[in-house]
């Protein structure tokens, strides 16, 4: 039965693999959470997770959640009701896991039990799946996936916050999943909390829409807002929290006493971050309408949530799928004095047309000039020539000897290239795999998530 007086405090501590390193830590300690998510998983942070893995087939997932638990195991002990759901399993949740209830154990935290949520890589089911009829199409271009499939790295379903639910009912305190919808990290918790059913497709909206608000972290709360001026104390922001309603109503805020703004233009614009149709926002457990939404903002820093409206989810899961496509490499180097951007520009083709007299052409490559409107062209132009600026030049190729031969072409302009060369103490640019996406569809009958739960109590 749903207690219509419940709310629910769910807080996101870290919006990729790479933020804020204490943001997770302060949000437990200062936001009065019921849930601590935190957020680590890209597409391109899947495809690195892929070849930690196949070096070490006990790596693969986010370790910097291991030093973050241990800086939460002291929380954790003064809030014994603080729940922590996270993606940092990556490609490896049950080594995560493993990991995860080793440090609760060595902190005194036995009666915390460690979930781990599997099912989500396909890696390894890629030929049966195939056989099975299941094409795994690109999904932007229609092109066949046989084409790549020698080279492929990673594979992973967008699983949904069932498993999650599951979990936190059977009265697990720590969840560690691999690839999950974004959103489910929240929804996953309203679900279990709120008693909601997985048909109530309005609150499962609602639940989608919160969790898409508080994916990112900080953007919520005034980073990246084009007001950026106007945000307080931006170095001390504080990350935002969903405190959801049974009806499925909620608010976003930030703990007090931290930097950052909460208001109807940040929510606004993280609402309609990374979202192709906002009528139709799809995903594992429901289809969301954006467009239904209102936002109101009662009190300084606290925007209101309202008016939710969803359909049923689809019969698909989405799947990431990375492959090997090549080697890169990219160099810098400063030019400065009069003519900086054209002297860059002709430095960048002499590196180019040596190379090509040598017998290196490229499949791809391309000369910036930072400083001088590369970052858009033709979009922003400086007024005048800047008296400085930087080279940069990038080159992709199948070939791993051309692009490494590239690597050693930008040391020579030092004394062969224009007047005004500087910046080149650093060493010859690194040669890195190339990693290209290939989005798929896949039926969710061809998909078995699981939940292991590791009690140590």
């Amino acid at each position: 039965m749903i207690d219509l007086m419940k709310r629910t405090r769910i807080g996101n501590g870290g919006g990729f693999w790479g933020d804020n390193r204490d943001a997770p830590v302060d949000l437990a300690r200062t936001g009065r959470l019921d849930y601590l998510t935190i957020e680590y998983l890209a597409e391109l942070t899947m495809s690195i997770l892929a070849l930690l893995r196949q070096r070490d087939p006990k790596a693969g997932y986010a370790h910097d959640f291991l030093e973050t638990l241990k800086q939460l195991g002291p929380i954790l002990a003064n809030q014994p009701d603080l729940k922590i759901v996270t993606n940092a399993g990556g490609m490896n949740s049950l080594s995560c896991g493993e990991r995860s209830a080793a440090i609760l154990a060595d902190a005194g935290l036995t009666s915390h039990p460690v979930a781990i949520v599997t099912g989500d890589d396909l890696l390894p089911r890629l030929d049966e799946l195939l056989a099975a009829g299941h094409p795994l199409t690109n999904l932007d271009t229609g092109e066949a996936f046989e084409t790549i499939r020698s080279r492929v790295v990673s594979a992973n379903a967008y699983l949904g916050a069932k498993p999650i639910a599951e979990a936190l009912i059977a009265g697990a305190k720590v969840i560690i999943t691999g690839r999950v919808a974004d959103a489910s990290l929240t929804v996953g918790p309203a679900m279990a909390e709120h008693g909601w059913a997985w048909d109530d497709w309005d609150r499962l909206s609602a639940a989608t829409v919160a969790g898409h608000l508080i994916e990112c972290g900080a953007q919520a709360t005034g980073g990246l807002w084009t007001d950026w001026q106007a945000v307080p104390d931006l170095a001390n922001v504080g990350y935002p929290i969903a405190d959801i309603a049974a009806d499925g109503g909620f608010h976003i805020e930030k703990p007090p006493k931290t930097g950052g703004r909460g208001n109807i233009e940040t929510i606004a614009e993280q609402l309609l971050y990374e979202v192709g149709d906002p009528a139709r926002y799809l995903t594992p457990d429901v289809v969301a309408d954006f467009t239904s939404v209102t936002l109101a903002e009662p009190a300084r820093n606290v925007v209101s949530v309202a008016s939710f409206r969803g359909l049923p989810a689809t019969d698909s899961y989405k799947v990431s799928i990375a492959y090997r496509d090549g080697f890169a490499a990219s160099g810098m180097l400063v030019l400065l004095g009069p003519d900086a951007p054209a002297k860059a520009r002709f430095a960048g083709q002499m590196i180019l047309d040596r190379l090509a007299r040598a017998g290196a052409a490229f499949d791809h490559s391309l000369i910036e000039t930072l400083g001088a409107g590369a970052c858009v062209p033709d979009v922003v132009k400086a007024a005048v020539d800047p008296p400085e600026v930087v080279l940069r030049v990038a080159v992709r190729d199948a070939d791993k000897a051309k692009v490494d031969r590239f690597t050693r072409e930008f040391a020579p302009l030092v004394t062969s290239g224009p007047p005004g060369v500087t910046g080149y103490t650093t060493g010859r640019p690194v040669v890195r795999d190339v990693f290209a996406y290939w989005p798929a569809l896949i039926r969710k009958t061809a998909v078995d998530s699981e939940v292991k739960i590791h009690r140590m109590s």
